[in-house]
């Protein structure tokens, strides 16, 4: 019984494998051309989602480590000031600028902190530094995106003008040998229709993928403004002069 099951496996699979080839044989060079572009779509579009995965679960990891060491400082320039490295750790970057931004300001011309409190016009110039690199780190990890939403919207037409230019060659044969018959019709119109299913099995993990990068974009860009201007309020509260 196992026998008999094993052997009707192997057979589906080895027709599947016959009938993909038979497929790919009856193609004209231009479904050839658009299973090839589609091809290279899959492989970007995989490449990208892979890389962005591995990036987003890099700066997760980092951003827990760094906020927690952040939140059990006494004073907000005490990490600066032991000059940590964190590279790679969006909220790490966020903390480095708007921290040197200030160490500058309460600077005086040799060199040494010789100030402890900063204008309110001199903490703007910091608070527009804190969101300009939020923003610059929001960018970062938005790039490449842009791929996915490219081979999730047009992957699809692309296999479907695959499909109709090869019904309409199949039909043209046709008419040319004046014979229509399932016999002369089925290889060609079989042949089309495989550019369709091409370019969904493109689209569909590259528009699941991009859905999903995006909702983790969105959830990284609110903690890095929370994280900004909980930063910001901390400055404030110890450096910005009472009017």
């Amino acid at each position: 019984m196992m026998n008999g099951v094993l052997s009707l496996v192997v057979v589906g699979t080895a027709s599947n494998q016959a009938e993909l080839v038979y497929i790919w044989k009856q193609a004209t060079p231009e479904g050839k051309a658009v299973i090839a572009c589609l091809v290279v779509f899959s492989v970007i579009a995989w490449s990208v989602m892979t890389s962005k995965a591995l990036q987003m679960r890099r700066a997760r990891r980092l951003n827990y480590y760094f906020n927690e060491e952040f939140r059990s400082q006494k004073s907000v320039l005490d990490l600066f000031d032991r000059k940590l490295q964190v590279e790679g750790c969006p909220l790490y970057e966020v903390y480095r600028v708007g921290c040197t931004q200030l160490d500058a300001r309460l600077r005086g011309p040799g060199g040494e902190r010789r100030r402890q409190r900063v204008s309110l016009k001199n903490m703007e110039h910091v608070k527009r530094a804190v969101e300009n690199v939020v923003a610059q780190e929001s960018l970062k990890l938005e790039s490449g995106l842009i791929f996915l939403a490219i081979a999730s919207g047009g992957a699809p037409f692309l296999g479907l003008l695959g499909t109709v230019w090869g019904v309409m060659s199949t039909f043209a044969g046709i008419a040319q040998q004046g014979s229509a018959t399932m016999a002369a019709m089925a290889p060609g119109v079989s042949a089309a229709l495989i550019t369709t299913v091409a370019g969904l099995l493109v689209a569909i993990p590259s528009m699941f993928g991009y859905n999903w990068l995006v909702h983790n974009l969105r959830v990284f860009t609110v903690g890095l403004d929370n994280f900004a201007q909980e930063l910001v309020s901390k400055m404030e509260s110890e450096f910005l002069e009472e009017e």
